[in-house]
């Protein structure tokens, strides 16, 4: 994974003293409350409903042991003993001291970690596949240039000050795992007849209030001219992009009032001037970044073994963890572990200090050092031998993190909601609990099969919701909490936005809610279909009927207020 060199660590540094006397200054009354916005959002820092909250910059999602375990000594000493995976592949803190935070940054960059531009109208954190540099299906590994990206975007003094967050997303493989049509750039690796690397772009998509799917605006770009290509549509987006409605500055607005064609004319206009100048990637740039993400010292082994097969055969809850938390690997013996953060019960994406702990040792003892977090808000080990899968179970199911859910309805996508957020409608995390609660019996999950569902406390979409099979939007009706239901979503290569199934839910509904539209699947599925599969045959009529044929007519009546 890439080092800090002396400049990165100098950067950070300076900007670790330079916030410690901001905060100063505004806790001293030095500064007001407006004129420290701006600069606390630089550096990651939102006030929430109930206190803080530090959102900590993982880059595409790529950690080694000792920052995990820097993070966990930040969630003993200056949290209440855990942290938050977010769907954008970082950590977040939900109750840090104000007067504490120059001193979290400042142990964050010891380890070469920070939480700048994890928030703010500048480009966020870039995202991949939490498999890249191992997929079986990668044609290439993505990493290099998600890492030049970051370089490139990091205090990019043109794009500190867009009209509104902006996100890329990159993937190297042939099926999709970073979501990039739900982007604002979504770059998609691939090698032409003749090997040559080229990226699909994707331009203009986001959820949210109005939830897009990206366009392709170039089909094969070749990857030196990444960035050139990247910032003029950046640049024509700051220049056009809206500034006087929040609701309407996304670039997704931009790209859909001119049009794809219009859209994409003004950018090679724009990248014309730019196209062959200082941000064209050299071979010797890319090979200097690329030094950095060398696989590690995989050891010559079978692609099979004798006592892993027994122990999956002798033991029915190692077989089903190996089903669904065990992933294919491109070296052979090897194999990639997620570690499961949806216990029932627990917020997910949540970890505790202790299994912070539990998962930099795992890293250490078995895959090399190195671990990934991921946009559906677990953890991975990248490089576990398949010898080794056994211990790796035993250990994770001690600390809690190895439920055989990965996949299935209960490992749920799910934004922290009304429980911390001040934009957010209505909660969370209890609906989430009440449908972990509802599919409880792991067999009964495995049944179904393949499921994924999302929630969202607000439409600004942190919980994926338009994307997931079944997703849940939290919305506020006369003072109360109210649930929309839609079904239909799906990431991926044939990626879709879900359908609203009708009107809104009380709290206390939803799990039911979920329960019968899971019926209507499995009394109607073939043997080959996933939930997304059937209801895109059948369509939302017959979900919709089961739905509001069992509802109590109170709750009908209250719900079309």
């Amino acid at each position: 994974m890439y080092r800090y060199d002396q400049y990165d660590q100098q950067i950070v540094n300076e900007r670790v003293a330079q916030f410690r006397d901001q905060t100063r200054r505004f806790l001293a009354g030095e500064l007001t409350g407006d004129e420290y916005k701006p600069l606390r959002l630089q550096n990651g820092l939102y006030i929430q409903r109930y206190a803080p909250m530090l959102r900590v910059a993982v880059p595409y999602g790529l950690l080694n042991a000792t920052q995990v375990r820097k993070l966990a000594h930040i969630a003993r000493k200056y949290d209440r003993g855990y942290a938050h995976v977010s769907t954008r592949q970082n950590f977040q803190y939900n109750w840090p001291e104000l007067k504490d935070v120059p001193d979290i940054l400042e142990e964050l960059a010891s380890v070469e970690m920070h939480a700048i531009q994890t928030s703010g109208n500048c480009i966020r954190n870039t995202t991949t596949d939490q498999f890249a540099g191992i997929a079986p299906d990668e044609v290439f590994d993505p990493r290099p240039l998600a890492e030049i990206i970051r370089q490139w975007s990091t205090f990019h003094p043109e794009f500190a000050l867009l009209p509104r967050k902006f996100k890329i997303a990159v993937s190297g493989t042939k099926d999709d795992r970073a979501v990039v049509q739900m982007h604002d750039i979504g770059l998609e690796f691939y090698r032409d007849a003749a090997g040559s690397l080229l990226a699909k772009v994707w331009v203009g998509g986001g959820l949210g209030r109005t939830p897009i799917l990206g366009e392709v605006i170039e089909e094969a770009l070749p990857w030196r001219h990444l960035l050139s290509y990247c910032e003029a549509i950046i640049r024509v987006y700051n220049r056009y992009g809206r500034r006087d409605n929040i609701y309407k500055a996304r670039i997704k607005i931009l790209v859909k009032s001119l049009g794809i064609a219009e859209f994409k004319r003004q950018v090679e206009a724009e990248w014309e001037h730019t196209k062959e100048g200082e941000t064209t990637i050299t071979q010797e740039e890319f090979d200097r970044v690329a030094q950095h993400f060398t696989a590690p010292p995989y050891a010559t082994l079978s692609d099979s073994d004798a006592g892993f097969e027994a122990k999956r055969t002798e033991e029915k809850a190692f077989a089903n963890w190996v089903k669904r938390n065990v992933h294919g690997h491109k070296v052979p013996g090897y194999r990639a572990v997620t570690l499961s953060l949806k216990t029932t019960g627990v917020a997910p994406g949540d970890i505790t200090d202790a299994q912070l702990d539990t998962v930099a040792d795992l890293a250490d003892k078995y895959s090399f050092g190195e671990l990934r977090t991921t946009h559906e808000q677990n953890i991975v080990l990248s490089d576990v031998a398949l010898t080794d899968l056994y211990a790796v179970w035993q250990e994770a199911k001690a600390a809690g993190l190895a439920t055989p859910n990965i996949g299935l309805i209960t490992d749920i996508i799910c934004c922290p909601g009304g429980s911390f957020c001040d934009l957010a409608n209505a909660k969370s995390i209890p609906i989430a609990e009440s449908i972990q609660r509802q599919f409880d019996d792991l067999d009964y999950q495995h049944d179904i099969g393949e499921l994924e569902l999302n929630i969202s406390g607000c439409m600004n979409s942190c919980g994926h919701h338009h994307v997931g099979h079944i997703g849940i939007l939290g919305v506020d009706k006369n003072d109360e909490e109210w649930y929309q239901v839609s079904i239909g979503g799906k990431q991926g290569n044939d990626a879709s936005l879900g359908a609203v199934i009708g009107p809104s839910f009380a709290a206390e509904e939803v799990a039911g809610v979920v329960q019968r539209l899971i019926d209507v699947y499995v009394e109607n599925r073939t043997p080959e279909e996933r939930f997304i599969d059937t209801a895109r045959r059948l369509g939302i009529a017959p979900f919709k009927t089961r739905v509001y044929a069992d509802r109590q007519p109170a709750k009908k009546e209250a719900a079309n207020v």
